[in-house]
């Protein structure tokens, strides 16, 4: 039973500040995130300023705001802002890199298993284009410790290996992988790393300069409750000359001397609409202002929600936590029990508990593990077999009663009769 008194028991930002629809119990942060109405406002604002006068905006003042808002995103998340490019997600990060990196035929880019389908696809795209290989490290699932991670990612590492995608927090599996151990280890086997940070901004404290990776992208969308289509790559100063934009556009052969190729080349790709990435400050400011201890006290209250909701899943379900506390952030994800099953029958459970949770107005999503998409690429047989998952998300909307109502229909799929 939930501890009334816990400060877990109540939202510490009420469900009417957010544009949630109220008839919904949403534990799906961690998928596209959501923004504050007073976060969407600022927005609205940004865009009357721009349609009121779009020459003026776009061609006199946008550069100056850019500069400001790198600014602010760069003391956020540990970085120089000129190493900083604002990008519309994660995804586009990581397909900026591997669009641009060349290999040589026989090199090897590494992944792991609980790699993103999108990032894994970009990888594949990038690494097939030259001839190179993409590998995949196991990582154990239920997972025990850090070290786990850490060793079978450097197990993987061969001569050949030239890159290697990471993520920081894994999305299917929701682990925090331990990138400030391997960055390093890999870079003193001459590996580079792209780090896809899609759910690092916002969720872990972040320090992207002392962590060294080569790439590291990030999403504002998601844990800072920016509006949908802010994002950055960063790239450090010795990379940069390599990398371009997926949109190759004016600042190619722009002749200023008072920037770096690589601000010009990003800081315009064309026309777009740049209120998502004005309103990020925002974003970052008004976020802080909810809880008193700022955006620390935010994080560690989301881990503890989530760890929190994990371990009452796991109890209804009659099942086990499937990492330990320290890596686990704002979300927790958690095997249900039966399984494994054959592909189609584990899909067809999958979609009738996803109905079941609709129907009841909750939204929490349903994965199949191991990865599908790595039977459909050939790097599991066609035989695999799967259990399923559920991954639940802690935002300060959120509250223990919820997951509470979940872990009790859970508990009934399970065939677990609760006391």
């Amino acid at each position: 039973m939930v501890d009334k008194e816990s400060p877990l028991s109540r939202p510490a930002s009420p469900a009417a500040d957010w544009a949630l629809d109220p008839t919904v119990t949403f534990l799906n942060h961690g998928s596209f995130g959501a923004c504050p109405r007073a976060i969407l406002d600022v927005q609205k604002g940004w865009r009357d300023k721009l349609e009121a006068n779009p020459v003026r905006f776009l061609a006199r003042d946008l550069e100056d705001l850019l500069d400001w808002v790198r600014s602010e995103i760069g003391a956020f998340v540990g970085a120089e802002a000129d190493d900083l490019a604002l990008l519309s997600n994660a995804t586009a990060g990581v397909n900026t890199v591997l669009h641009s990196l060349r290999f040589e035929r026989g090199d090897e880019v590494l992944a792991t298993d609980h790699a993103y389908n999108a990032a894994l696809n970009a990888v594949r795209f990038g690494a097939a284009k030259d001839g190179a290989k993409v590998v995949l490290a196991r990582i154990p699932f239920p997972i025990t410790s850090p070290d786990e991670a850490f060793d079978a990612v450097m197990a993987a590492v061969t001569p050949r290996t030239k890159l290697a995608l990471l993520d920081h927090v894994t999305s299917v599996t929701a682990l925090i992988m331990p990138i400030e151990r391997l960055v390093p280890a890999l870079a003193e086997r001459g590996v580079d790393v792209v780090v896809d940070g899609a759910h690092g901004p916002g969720m872990v404290p972040l320090r992207i300069k002392e962590i060294g990776a080569a790439y590291y992208t990030g999403n504002g969308h998601k844990w800072m409750c920016a509006p949908k289509g802010s994002a950055f790559l960063h790239v450090r100063r010795d990379r940069q000359a390599l990398i371009k934009p997926l949109s190759i556009s004016h600042g190619a052969n722009d002749n200023r001397t008072d920037r770096s190729r690589f601000r010009l080349e990003f800081d315009w790709q064309g026309t777009f609409d740049p209120s998502a990435w004005l309103t990020w400050p925002a974003a970052i400011d008004g976020m802080a202002e909810i809880m008193q201890g700022g955006w620390p006290a935010i994080m560690s209250l989301n881990h503890r929600m989530a760890v929190a909701a994990g371990e009452m899943l796991a109890e209804a379900m009659q099942t086990q936590t499937q990492a330990p506390a320290e890596m686990i952030g704002s979300m927790a994800t958690i095997r249900l029990p039966g399984g494994p099953w054959p592909r189609a029958e584990a899909q067809r459970r999958m979609e009738m508990i996803e109905e079941a949770l609709r129907g009841r107005k909750f939204e929490a999503p349903l994965m199949m593990w191991p990865c599908p998409w790595l039977v459909d690429s050939g790097d599991l047989p066609p035989d695999t077999q799967f259990d399923l998952l559920i991954r639940v998300s802690a935002q300060l909307y959120n509250y223990l009663g919820q997951y509470e109502r979940l872990s009790s229909i859970l508990a009934g799929f399970a065939g677990v009769n609760r006391p």
